[in-house]
């Protein structure tokens, strides 16, 4: 898919803080034009009128040259030659109900979605090439430690864009390249699609013994064996050569284990403190994807039958009940 010396027209699914950041680095380029849907009509209003997002970084001013927005997902994806996907994982099959696979015929899908589509246990783009025919090699993913935040503020920032086949990645990669944004290719869609749900999941493991008062030397040690953890799952879901200490997989980790802006670690450290899941829930703006990930990562791995002693304990914690004090206690024991 060549677009030398064209306009390339990308339609982007979601209001959240992460779908605006992307669409601040998309406008970096000057052949490219925004086609937003957001679910709040007020937003939509607001971002017509006064060309920022009122909601979620509030700072970004859009160029409306660039950025037009839509009330219908069916209107933002016509003509489109990419769709990202940006809404929680837990509303993606919501947020495209009006969609068909006529709709997204022959566009290039990307999930920037950090989760499993809830109650299928699948990836974004399993569930997408299954129920709208896109080829896998027509989807890719954004990974990388690379907070909306520090995207806002033009902090020098790194992405990786995987898929299965390189061109897919490279082309979308040069799309995600500005000033402040460096961003790679790599051909590992799978393994860099699991590795990112993964860290979520241990980011809620950090913010819980955090808030149960744990040092930092225990969070180094929890977060290195973490590491091993998700390379444990990720070769037996899709057996191949990766280099796991690269930013998209261990960079991912680190900044989402231990960044002020992490919100899965954010909703964690409520839970060590003492809130309930649902309390905790309603206090955050936003969705911690790694609740619902540790979901579908344990049952899954009902069939591998992996050691995951973090992702377990934090299961433990969440959907059975038990005090996170005690788990954590247990955990300890078994971390090296």
């Amino acid at each position: 898919m060549s677009f030398l010396n064209t306009t390339i027209k990308i339609a982007v699914i979601g209001g959240g803080s992460w779908a605006t950041a992307l669409i601040k680095i998309l406008c970096e380029q000057n052949n490219v034009q925004i086609r937003w849907w957001l679910r709040n009509q007020r937003d939509i209003d607001h971002i017509r009128k006064f060309h920022h997002n009122p909601s979620y970084l509030s700072d970004v001013v859009l160029s409306p040259k660039k950025v037009k927005v839509f009330e219908k997902t069916t209107d933002a994806v016509k003509g489109a030659d990419y769709v990202i996907l940006a809404v929680p994982a837990a509303f993606v099959r919501e947020s495209l109900q009006h969609l068909t696979a006529k709709h997204l015929q022959g566009k290039r899908v990307v999930s920037a979605i950090k989760g499993m589509v809830p109650d299928l246990n699948i990836l974004v783009t399993e569930w997408v090439s299954n129920d709208f025919g896109i080829p896998p090699e027509e989807t890719c993913v954004i990974a990388g430690p690379c907070h909306a935040e520090e995207v806002a503020l033009e902090k020098q920032s790194y992405l990786s864009i995987a898929s299965t086949e390189c061109p897919t990645a490279e082309d979308f990669a040069a799309l995600m390249t500005c000033r402040y944004v460096a961003a790679n290719p790599l051909d590992d869609l799978y393994g860099v699609e699991y590795a990112a749900i993964m860290k979520n999941i241990i980011a809620l493991a950090c913010g819980i013994t955090h808030g149960l008062g744990y040092g930092d030397n225990f969070q180094a040690v929890l977060v290195s064996n973490a590491m091993q953890e998700i390379g444990n799952l990720v070769t037996a879901l899709d057996a191949r050569e990766r280099n796991l200490s690269s930013s998209a997989y261990l960079g991912d980790l680190l900044v989402t284990s231990y960044s002020q802006f992490s919100r899965n670690r954010l909703f964690g450290n409520m839970i060590g403190r003492g809130y309930g899941v649902k309390a905790a829930q309603l206090e955050m703006k936003m969705i911690a994807e790694g609740y619902y990930a540790t979901k579908s990562i344990h049952e899954i791995n009902k069939i591998h039958q992996v050691n995951l002693p973090i992702t377990e304990a934090v299961h433990r914690i969440l959907y059975e009940e038990n005090s996170p004090a005690a788990v954590i206690d247990d955990l300890k024991k078994l971390l090296k």
